[in-house]
This record gives structure tokens, sequence and C-alpha cells, in this order.
């Protein structure tokens, strides 16, 4: 008969096994978990005994887990977000009794412009909590699926992983700026005319870290665009653009009409506005829990306030 490895289990057990399958590493274990290391090596042993596998192997670079380990997280992880949504599901949801600490990352685009209105609708909603509104990076969707970023905001990404729920929330418009004084006399540019400027955007990491959204469509056209400066700081970008002859196909969120040193072009792609949408990204297990859910809708009413 096969062994019952269920009704002798600590499920507390089960929790540090998915921990430790996330971080592939003891100390940072031990900090998400709130206990020592060495209690982090006693339920490792205790696991290794229950399923009778190795479960992580030590390399240089932290703990490497076995195809027994990689196929159990696989099985249990959507099983125990399921349970923590159901049980969670059964509060009263009331964001003046939240404290600690909200973890937001965004698009620099986006961060540049509702941050203090994002700030500010938080915590009118939620006094005791502490905000942190972070740029987009490269490890933010690890970070969303790790439980250490409650909620990410960017534009939509084609290689999201399976964990996290991508879902539209608004729409950009996408608007050519250059200085007051720029040569170029047009109200209007279209796409392949932008081969004719040296342009200047923002690097939003995940969405176009490689390759500039006026890169990929005048790509689709048979364009090469002549990309001057890029930066993760539109401050950064918008100085650049005061000073040069420079382009700056920039978010309608950023409302750069309010900068007077800079004049607007509509940017039209066969005679079409350029209209990317903007997504909300957290994990699977917190689909139906109610503190995303409050934040995903302040998000929303913030970008549809400003469309």
């Amino acid at each position: 008969m096969a062994k019952d490895l269920f009704s002798n289990l600590d499920l507390n057990l089960l929790r540090t096994f998915i921990i430790l399958h996330q971080e592939r590493n003891m100390r940072k274990a031990s900090e998400r978990l709130f206990v020592s290391q060495p209690a982090i090596s006693k339920a490792l042993q205790r696991l290794r005994d229950h399923f009778g596998d190795e479960l992580f192997v030590k390399t240089h670079h932290g703990l490497r887990a076995t195809e027994y380990a990689n196929q159990l997280a696989e099985s249990i992880s959507p099983i125990l977000d399921e349970l923590s949504s159901t049980l969670n599901e059964s509060n009263e949801f009331n964001p003046q009794e939240l404290d600690g600490v909200i973890k937001i990352a965004l698009s620099p685009f986006l961060l540049s412009a509702i941050a203090n209105s994002l700030f500010q609708a938080i915590r009118t909603e939620a006094p005791n909590v502490q905000v942190q509104l972070l740029n987009w990076s490269k490890s933010t969707m690890t970070d969303i699926i790790n439980n250490e970023v409650q909620l990410g905001v960017n534009y939509e990404i084609s290689h999201a992983p399976k964990e996290l729920i991508q879902k539209a929330i608004a729409q950009d418009r996408f608007t050519g700026y250059i200085r007051k004084d720029h040569p170029y006399k047009g109200n209007n540019i279209e796409v392949k005319d932008g081969v004719n400027f040296e342009l200047a955007t923002v690097i939003a990491v995940d969405w176009n870290s490689h390759q500039s959204l006026a890169e990929k469509i005048l790509k689709i056209r048979g364009y090469e665009a002549n990309i001057g400066f890029r930066s993760e700081l539109p401050s950064a970008v918008i100085d650049v653009v005061n000073n040069s002859d420079m382009l700056f196909p920039a978010s309608k969120f950023l409302e750069i009409e309010h900068n007077h040193q800079l004049r607007s072009l509509k940017i039209l792609f066969d005679n079409q506005d350029i209209n990317p949408k903007v997504c909300a990204y957290y994990h699977h297990k917190n689909r139906n829990n109610h503190t995303m859910l409050w934040l995903k809708n302040i998000l929303q009413s913030l970008l549809i306030d400003n469309q």
C-alpha cells in the first residue's frame, strides 16, 4: 500500500516548502516567514524525511530544486493559493483597517503621471498604510509572484508568466512632442515620417526594454528609427527634447501639454491614433482578494479620469 503523505504532514511545512521553492535561498525564506535560518533548515529536513527526496541541493548560487520538488510545487501551489483566497474572502473588507506596506510597481510613464493622485487616493481610504510606488523593473513580475509587490501596472506584455493575471484597465494614446521653436511646422505626423526625426524615448522594462514603441511601429512599415536618447526617467527625456531637435513620443497620462516649452504633434499610423492598452498585473491567487480588487479599482478610476 502506498504511503499516505497527507495525513501525517504538518501543513505549515508546505508553506515553508513553497517559499523555499520561490526564493531558492534559506536567508530570504527565513525573512519572508519571520523565522530563523536554523528553523528553516529544520523544516527542510522534516520535508526531506517526509517526501523521501532531497528537494533542494546547495549550489554556489543558492538552492537548486530537484525534479520532484518542481513537480510538487507546480501541483500544490494552486491548491494553497485557492485555500488562502477562500479563507480571506470570508473577512468583511474595510480599507481603513489596513496597515503595513502596499507596494505597487508602475511603468515610468504612469509613475511620473499619477504618483501623487494614486498616493492620495489610497491614503484617503486606508490612512494607516505605507505606500511604496516603484518603477517597474526586471524583477517586478517575479516580485509579484513572490508577494513582494502586490500589483503592477504596465503596458501589454506578451511574455508575462502564466501565474500572473494581465487585465486591461485603461487605454493610452501616444502624442509626439518637440520643442516650441522646432523647425518642423506641421501639427500632425505620420509614423513613416518619424524617420526624419531623431527620437527620444522612455524605457519601460518588459514592454520596450530592447525596442521602443516607435521603433516597433516603424519596423512594421519597413523603416528604421533613429534613436538619439533613451532614459527610464520621463523628466530626463523631456529635458533633452527641450534642448534639441528630437521628437518624443509620449503617453497622454504625462500631460505634457502643460509644458509650455514643448509643442504637440498628433501621431498617426495609417490615419489612426496609437492607443496601447494599460494593464494591471497580479497573481492568480489574488484574483478575488479584496485588497487587490480595491487597489485595481482605484487605479482604473484614476486612469479613466485622465482619459
